[in-house]
C-alpha cells in the first residue's frame, strides 16, 4: 500500500493514518457533562505526536474546541521545529471559554471565523492551518455557503490553504464539494461498524478526501471492552447523548459489540491486531479515505501506525467481513435493541 494520499483536489500530501487530537485535549465540559476523555499526561500527548511523526504519520487532526484550547496548544508544542513536515486540521465554530473550560455555545457568523481562525494560529504556535474544518455538523447549508467567501479571503491571506466540513450529512458535505473553490475534504464517521457510501460517493463525485473519524468506535474496535465494562464518569463515553452512539449509560452498546464479535475473526486473519484490521477495511473501503483513530499514548500510536505497512485488507478478507455484517444485520434482535438498530441516530454537534 502507498503510505500517502492526496488531500483531495489540493494536492497536498498528507499519510494515509492521521492521528485524532480530541482526547488529548484533556478535561472541558458542557455544564456538568464532560466532553472530553478523561485526566491526561501532556507530556505522553506530545511524545504521542513526536513519535507518530518518527513513523510516517504526518496528519494531525484537532479542534480549537478540544481542552477548551488546550488541545491545540499541546499539539502545537509538539511540533514546534516539525511544522514543515506535518499536516495541521483543526475546527472551527463551537464557542468556550479557556479559563473555565467550559463549552459556552456555537457561532457561525463571517466575524467569529476571523476571530477563530486567528487565535487558531497563535495556540498552535504557526503561520498557517493546512485543513480549516467547520465544525457544526448540521449548520442550515446556506448559511455555511455563506462563510465560504471568507474561507477564500483567509485562504488569499496565506492564514489557511485549505478547508472542509466536519458533517455526517451528505448535503452538507455536496454543498462544499460543489461550490467551494479551496475545499478539499470531508470529515465523516466511517468504521466495519458504520458504512458511509453516500458520503463517499460525494468525495468521489467532487474529489474530495474522506477523512474518517471513529474509525475505531471510540474504542469498540481495539478489543479491550466487554459487556460489563464501565467508562468514568470524567469521559465523554461515559454519559448518555443522542450523539454517543458507541456507548449507553457508560457502557459498551451490545448491539454494536455484536458487530464487533461478528468480525473480529476476518480483521485479524492476517495476523494483525483487531484495530490494526479494523483501519485496514477502511482503506479496502475506498482510496479516498484517511483513518484519523484517536491516540494519547505511543503505545496506541505504534500498534495504529504498524497498520500502515500492512495496508488494506484483502480482498477476500473484506469480502468476508461483508459477509459478516450482512448476517448480522439481518438476524433477529433481541426486543431492547430495536431503538438502536440498524442505523442510530446521526452524530449532530460532536465530537
Amino acid at each position: 500500500m502507498q503510505s500517502t494520499r492526496t488531500l483531495g483536489r489540493s494536492g497536498i500530501e498528507v499519510s494515509a493514518l492521521g492521528m485524532g487530537c480530541w482526547a488529548i485535549g484533556g478535561p472541558w465540559a458542557e455544564g456538568r457533562t464532560p466532553l472530553g476523555w478523561g485526566a491526561v499526561d501532556d507530556a505522553e500527548s506530545v511524545r504521542a505526536i513526536r513519535r507518530a511523526l518518527d513513523l510516517g504519520v504526518t496528519l494531525f487532526d484537532t479542534a480549537d474546541t478540544y481542552g477548551a484550547g488546550h488541545g491545540e496548544r499541546i499539539l502545537g508544542r509538539a511540533l514546534a521545529g516539525r511544522r514543515d513536515v506535518s499536516i495541521i486540521a483543526t475546527k472551527w465554530g463551537y464557542t468556550f471559554d479557556e479559563q473555565t473550560r467550559q463549552a459556552t455555545g456555537s457561532d457561525a457568523s463571517p466575524a467569529y471565523l476571523h476571530r477563530a481562525v486567528r487565535a487558531s494560529l497563535r495556540r498552535l504556535g504557526t503561520d498557517r492551518i493546512d485543513l480549516y474544518q467547520l465544525h457544526l455538523a448540521d449548520l442550515p447549508v446556506a448559511r455555511a455557503q455563506a462563510l465560504i467567501g471568507t474561507l477564500e479571503d483567509l485562504v488569499a491571506d496565506g492564514l489557511i490553504r485549505t478547508y472542509g466540513w466536519s458533517t455526517d450529512r451528505v448535503d452538507r458535505a455536496a454543498a462544499f464539494g460543489q461550490n467551494a473553490p479551496h475545499a478539499v475534504a470531508v470529515q465523516h464517521g466511517l468504521s466495519v461498524l458504520r458504512d458511509a457510501p453516500e458520503l463517499l460517493g460525494v468525495c468521489e463525485k467532487y474529489d474530495l478526501a474522506s477523512v474518517n473519524r471513529g474509525p475505531l468506535g471510540m474504542g469498540l474496535l481495539t478489543g479491550k471492552y466487554q459487556p460489563d465494562s464501565t467508562l468514568p464518569h470524567d469521559d465523554v463515553r461515559g454519559m448518555a447523548s443522542g450523539w454517543l452512539e458507541w456507548f449507553r449509560g457508560g457502557r459498551p452498546a451490545p448491539e454494536w459489540l455484536r458487530r464487533v464479535q461478528a468480525v473480529r475473526a476476518a480483521l485479524t486473519a492476517d495476523g494483525r491486531t483487531l484495530a490494526q484490521g479494523a483501519l485496514g477495511w477502511i482503506w479496502a473501503r475506498s482510496d479516498r479515505t484517511i483513518p484519523i483513530p484517536g491516540c494519547r499514548s505511543v503505545a496506541q500510536v505504534e500498534e495504529n501506525a504498524a497498520a500502515l505497512t500492512l495496508g488494506p485488507l484483502t480482498p477476500d478478507h473484506f469480502a468476508e467481513v461483508e459477509r459478516q455484517l450482512a448476517a448480522l444485520r439481518t438476524a433477529a434482535l433481541r426486543e431492547a435493541d430495536r431503538p438502536y438498530w440498524p442505523s442510530p441516530m446521526l452524530p449532530t454537534a460532536r465530537p
